[in-house]
């Protein structure tokens, strides 16, 4: 079959003889429809390999090495199945793409997000959304109604992303319809996280970005947008919250300076929640976590649990107007330099760019949907 799979840095090839996958039990075979290129996978490509395993450092579960294929954000339709298995062919899913152990002590107290061993199809091996099929444990297959479009339906990832965050900040449902939020990058996470935020009641929802043609992407979506390069971020939420500061920060740009600004404009007692991936250390600026007591938290992925809620959230209608994070949909054979190349050169023209191996899909879809512009 056909599939993109990682070699090196800057260096994905799509290839065409890549073995179909073999059902182990428990498994069925899901036929890819669409799959998101995710942030991790454009740092695998500009610096990796990092979190994708090397030759002579296989992952601990998979056994795989580079070359993997690529691609974590994907849904599809069953396939195949083993006899007895309660998935149907031709049923709509949304694939959970984590790799846990089962066995290992943060495992057995359900946190399997931190499994000793983690790690994601399209990242450290068994397969992955660049491709033409995935076998996928069936308990990691969500059904979806057929209400449900699977061209928006890959867009659940991060979003499910997003909602661990929330939940990690340690408030309660009701805490959020009263909170002030920052959000520190307006990327692909941060406009999950603003989607989650709506979805809980949060009424007052700020964004710090620097890059002009995101800052018209989140016009809509948040209460200010503020330019970080030529205002002073905390002073503006001070002024926007009577002088208090907000009440909750979320990190999703990973970078000294916004770090600096978040914990500047939080309140006293104030929480800051980190769900970026950062390249540089991470230096606390003790003068603002210090004297203010700030509360600092991290988010890593999501459990079973959040995969779950914001499925059934989707097929509710909960998130409105999800498919303007869709800039750009492109075949397989594109992923490259309609994909990977396009975010490097043109990052800030897009939020989420889907990528589907099969032309059907592509064609069934009208020319604004294919290129839609997303948020702009």
């Amino acid at each position: 079959m056909r599939a993109a799979r990682f070699y090196g840095r800057r260096d994905i090839r799509v290839e065409n003889d890549v073995p179909w996958p073999e059902l182990q039990p428990g498994q069925v075979q899901v036929d890819i429809e669409w799959c998101g290129i995710c942030g991790t996978d454009m740092h695998e490509y500009l610096v990796g390999p990092v979190t994708i395993p090397t030759q002579g450092n296989p992952h601990p579960m998979t056994g795989e090495s580079v070359p993997v294929t690529m691609g974590h954000e994907f849904c599809g339709r069953v396939g195949k199945v083993n006899a007895g298995s309660e998935l149907k062919v031709g049923q709509a899913v949304m694939v959970d793409p984590r790799l846990f152990c089962g066995k290992c002590h943060r495992c057995d107290e359900g946190e399997t997000n931190i499994c000793t061993k983690w790690g994601f199809k399209g990242l450290q091996g068994r397969g992955g959304g660049f491709s033409e099929a995935v076998a996928v444990d069936e308990d990691m297959c969500h059904v979806l109604p057929e209400t449900v479009p699977l061209s928006k339906a890959a867009l659940i990832e991060p979003l499910v992303v997003a909602r661990h965050a929330l939940k990690m900040t340690g408030f309660e449902r009701g805490d959020f319809e009263g909170a002030t939020v920052l959000i520190i990058g307006g990327g692909p996470v941060g406009i999950a996280v603003i989607y989650n935020l709506r979805a809980r009641g949060v009424k007052r929802i700020f964004v710090s970005e620097p890059t002009v043609k995101r800052q018209g992407q989140l016009r809509d979506l948040a209460d200010e947008v503020l330019n970080p390069v030529r205002e002073n971020v905390a002073e503006r939420c001070r002024e926007m919250t009577g002088g208090e500061g907000v009440d909750l920060v979320f990190d999703c740009a990973g970078i000294a300076p916004g770090l600096r600004d978040g914990m500047d404009a939080l309140k006293g007692r104030g929480t800051y929640l980190n769900v970026a991936g950062w390249e540089q250390p991470f230096t606390v600026p003790m003068e603002h976590f210090m004297m203010k007591e700030i509360t600092l938290k991290v988010a890593m992925a999501y459990d079973d649990e959040d995969f779950r809620e914001v499925v059934e959230e989707f097929a509710a209608g909960k998130f409105t107007d999800i498919a303007k994070m869709v800039t750009s949909r492109i075949l397989l054979e594109d992923v490259v330099t309609k994909g990977f190349d396009e975010l490097m050169t043109n990052k800030d023209d897009h939020v989420k760019i889907l990528v589907t191996p099969r032309r059907e899909c592509l064609e069934a879809l009208g020319a604004s949907e294919i290129r839609s512009g997303g948020l702009q």
